[in-house]
């Protein structure tokens, strides 16, 4: 090779060597169509630990305490920093310069705390909740209790939705089926209720809107319905009549079951002697909640001897209902104050003269204690629909029985009797 080779091969082996190093980019980089911005920040996202608080999850990031306390002071009038939860998710957007630029924490299902950083002069801090964007989709579902699918919740399990939704159907049907005991291998539900989705990923339950219930040999169908006039949606039988009784049928959201019935002559696990036992006796683990199984007011809620903590209500017509062994209260329970309906009183535990934990439910009635079991058949149903309003109840429920056995919300190998 001569020597004007040699130098032509050593000028393009550095030229080669010069475009291969490493070269700044601009602040924005022409494509032909578009202009591609710099990305000068970075996110940080990450679950808040046990026992976290806000200021120490900041300083985790290595933020200054000064810029830290300040983040604090300017969260507290929309978010009080000591509800943070572990394991809930947040994220940090930071600047290359390491300033954070914005934060933002999932409280929970319904919104999350966001909180921007003005970088300008005023370095001020702008925090607020912000409501999710939710999708929200009407669906229907059916299940069958059977040997492997003893309860609602497994029934529903089976079929893809969770213990919610079992515990939402069980507020509903509370006036007329008992879940602790009424179910039945054979028994069978239609549901159509409804779902939020956000981001096309399941977030929570919204409300039934109607269901069909076939339990022991006889057909339920509840409807969701706003009589004109009033915020709120009741839930009626196809004939309008409102499915709300006077008293719950359980003291209980979901499935406790009974360990002891009503007896005027049963013997006493603890002393041993043949004695009445004027309630009905529910296992469940200690600090289920308890609820009131109507409105009234408290008459005591205070350590009663062999019954434990106990709380005494009175409603209307006479009726008085106990509740003992609670292991403790709810927040004001105190006497003369007012309870409603499905509001928690207590929860679960075993003071008292009690082997385990429980709940020993019982009701007066004019002074004499009575079978509650036998008690809730005999209470008459609620008020029905105002007749100016039956004709359009009538064409919503048509409308919601229309949805839930329409050909698309029925497939074929599922569907059930009508």
């Amino acid at each position: 090779m001569n020597l004007n080779k040699l130098l032509l091969w050593l000028a393009v082996a550095v030229l080669v060597v010069g475009c291969a190093q490493e070269v700044p980019l601009p602040n924005s980089v022409w494509n032909g169509s578009d202009i591609v911005l710099r990305v000068d920040t970075r996110v940080i996202e990450g679950v808040v630990p046990r026992r976290a608080t806000l200021a120490g999850l900041l300083d985790t990031h290595a933020f200054d305490g000064t810029f830290v306390y300040q983040f604090v002071q300017a969260v507290r009038p929309v978010f009080d920093p000591r509800r943070i939860r572990g394991g809930n998710a947040y994220r940090l957007v930071v600047g290359n310069d390491g300033v954070l630029r914005r934060f933002e924490y999932h409280i929970d299902n319904d919104e999350f705390l966001k909180v921007n950083y003005n970088t300008d002069a005023d370095g001020s801090f702008e925090a607020e909740r912000v409501p999710y964007v939710k999708e929200l989709v009407e669906e229907v579902t059916r299940g069958l209790i059977d040997e492997q699918n003893s309860s609602l919740s497994a029934a529903l399990d089976d079929v893809g939705e969770n213990v919610n939704l079992a515990i939402l159907m069980a507020e509903v049907f509370s006036g007329e089926i008992d879940f602790n005991n009424d179910l039945r291998r054979g028994d069978r539900f239609d549901v159509l209720f409804e779902k939020y989705y956000r981001d096309d990923v399941f977030s929570d339950y919204g409300d039934i809107v109607a269901a069909k219930f076939y339990n022991n040999g006889r057909t339920i169908q509840v409807f969701s319905f706003v009589i004109p006039g009033n915020e709120q949606a009741l839930y009626y039988d196809a004939d309008g009549r409102s499915l709300k009784r006077l008293f719950l049928r359980s003291p209980f959201r979901f499935e406790p079951r009974v360990t002891s019935r009503f007896s005027y002559r049963r013997l006493h696990p603890v002393l041993g002697t043949n004695r009445p036992h004027l309630g009905i006796d529910y296992g469940a683990p200690t600090g289920t909640p308890v609820i009131a199984v109507a409105n009234g007011r408290v008459v005591s809620a205070a350590t009663s001897g062999g019954s434990g903590n106990m709380v005494r209500l009175r409603h209307t017509n006479g009726y008085e209902t106990y509740y003992l062994h609670l292991s403790r209260f709810t927040k004001g329970m105190r006497p003369g104050s007012r309870v409603v309906q499905g509001q928690t009183i207590g929860y679960v535990g075993a003071t008292g003269l009690a082997t385990g934990p429980h709940l020993d439910y019982r009701i007066r009635k004019n002074g004499a204690f009575v079978n509650p079991l036998v008690e809730h058949r005999n209470l008459p149903p609620g008020d029905p629909i105002p007749e100016e309003h039956l004709p359009a109840f009538i064409e919503a429920r048509d409308q919601a029985l229309g949805r839930i056995f329409s050909p698309l919300s029925t497939p074929p190998d599922v569907a059930l009797a009508q």
